[in-house]
């Protein structure tokens, strides 16, 4: 497909470059929302979650990601008022939306924290209209509600987890015996996974793939018929192979609990492979190379002037205060367990509401990153701003693509802080926290509104710790969290703007 303006092509060049490394930073940073909780939890490793999340965050993009797009390029601001031959000008505006919002990412991401892409990319698109237009085309009620849906988001996504997680609670974790409750209630929590899971799919679903045509009886069908089917499957295969494996993996789960109040081993330096159902022993080497990188993160977070907390401690009259902070949030922490057949059997469902969350992740967080970038290929390429074209899949593929390269790359460096440092998280915790945070995500998704996944999961983490024990939440971090959030939009708004101002007076230069 040709450019329409032969002068608009180093738009679209440079535009495709900005948004393939603002797809980067948004996989770098908000990796952790999708698989932080599974990492810290120990039920996969930072491989597996670069894994799953490179291929499940493309799958979301391309099946869910499209209904985002269209609010992100069309809900914020109207693009009607650039179809009076300022086109160019409305090219100019998304490019300096990619412009702002990658470079708040990657900034965000340079210094471990863990910011909203979704803030930042409608931060950044307001930025580059209020410097050409003021206030005049701004969706205010679409604004409104996205705004609203940034405090809402992480108080519903955190009710939803921590009463999923108090029925657990009540149901399996205080048994005496808990396998079997939890076996019983195994084809439940997978088929209501797969359930709202294919609902958001084929519910007025891509229209690139034709999901869109299938009535809502057709939705229903496919949807209950897989969570049917599914539940059937785990009844007669995953049932009786999880009750054989985690009973034979419990007495050897034993005798290392047994060696470590003994003192003979470090009970930290073995890990679970929870897909293979193996124990594995790392070093103690590597265990206290960890230990150290997320000591190193907190005080990233908490320290903003960078001493160390040695240091600090010698200077600052509230040391007392602060070690006993310290030593009752470790202590509390330590008392939280799962019981070895408890972890195990949650092990399995994590992992799958690992993988719905990067889906979710993928649909709201891709359509984020390259909803500006839509916007300037349909114009550059039909020469209109009125965006009635659809969505072109291979873009939205595209912003997949950046997402994982940012994964493999720079993805470790956030996802300790959700999974680790904020607060305590186990295998049954970790479920309860990815399916609340998914499943808000995934709804919003479908009604089109661009809610922020660090929200949502941040908010879950919190809620289920501090059920779990108000002194295993590090309440410092979180307001720091907290803080950040505030910062990212007018720090998008302002970095489009100045970038606007430069690529105005270009565009004007080239007419």
């Amino acid at each position: 497909m040709l450019i329409y303006e032969e002068s608009w092509l180093w738009i679209v060049v440079v535009g495709f470059i900005i948004a393939f490394v603002l797809a980067f930073g948004v996989g770098a940073n908000d990796v952790a929302n999708s698989f932080g909780t599974s990492v810290g939890a120990k039920v996969i490793t930072v491989r597996q979650a670069c894994i799953l999340g490179s291929i499940f965050e493309m799958l979301g993009a391309i099946l869910v990601g499209s209904k985002v797009s269209d609010t992100i390029r069309k809900g914020i601001i109207s693009p009607d008022i650039y179809t009076n031959g300022t086109e160019d000008v409305f090219l100019a505006g998304n490019l300096a939306a990619l412009t702002g919002s990658c470079i708040w990412m990657l900034v965000a991401t340079f210094f471990k924290l863990p910011v909203s892409s979704t803030h930042s990319v409608v931060g950044a698109t307001i930025g580059f209209s209020l410097v050409v237009n003021g206030v005049r085309g701004i969706g205010w009620g679409k604004l409104g509600l996205i705004a609203a849906s940034w405090f809402v988001s992480p108080v519903l996504s955190g009710i939803v987890s921590s009463a999923l997680f108090k029925l657990i609670d009540i149901v399996v974790l205080k048994k005496e015996k808990p396998l079997e409750p939890g076996l019983r209630l195994l084809p439940l929590f997978y088929a209501l996974t797969i359930a709202v899971n294919s609902f958001s799919v084929f519910y007025k679903g891509s229209e690139m793939l034709y999901f869109d045509k299938i009535p809502l009886y057709g939705t229903m069908i496919l949807t209950f018929g897989s969570a049917i089917i599914t539940a059937i499957f785990v009844v007669v295969i995953v049932v009786p192979i999880q009750r054989r494996r985690i009973l034979k993996t419990i007495d050897k789960e034993l005798i290392f609990e047994e060696e470590a109040l003994a003192g003979n081993i470090d009970k930290d330096s073995f890990l679970v492979n929870e897909l293979n159902m193996e124990i594995r022993p790392e070093s103690i080497d590597n265990s206290k190379e960890s230990d150290d990188k997320a000591d190193d993160l907190e005080k990233a977070l908490t320290q903003g002037d960078g001493k160390k907390v040695d240091e600090e401690k010698k200077d600052d009259s509230s040391d007392k205060d602060f070690i006993d902070a310290q030593a009752s949030r470790r202590s509390a922490r330590e008392k939280i367990q799962d019981k070895p057949e408890v972890a195990r059997l949650f092990t399995f469902l994590q992992v799958l509401t690992a993988i719905f969350g990067s889906f979710a992740h993928g649909g709201n967080d891709v359509s984020n990153a390259i909803g500006p970038l839509i916007a300037l290929w349909i114009t550059a390429t039909t020469g209109s701003a009125a965006q009635k074209a659809p969505v072109p899949i291979w873009v939205l593929c595209y912003g997949g693509v950046g997402i994982s390269v940012g994964i493999w790359v720079w993805g470790r460096r956030v996802m300790k802080t959700i999974g680790e440092n904020l607060s305590k998280i186990t295998p049954s915790s970790g479920f309860c926290i990815e399916v609340g945070s998914a499943l808000t995500v995934l709804v919003a998704s479908n009604l089109g509104v661009p809610i922020s996944t660090t929200h949502c999961k941040v908010g879950s983490v919190v809620f289920v710790g501090r059920v779990r024990s108000n002194n295993s939440v590090d309440w410092k971090l979180f307001k720091n969290i907290v803080l950040a959030w505030i910062v990212t939009v007018p720090a998008s708004v302002l970095l489009s703007a100045l970038s606007m101002f430069g690529l105005h007076e270009i565009v004007k230069a080239t007419r």
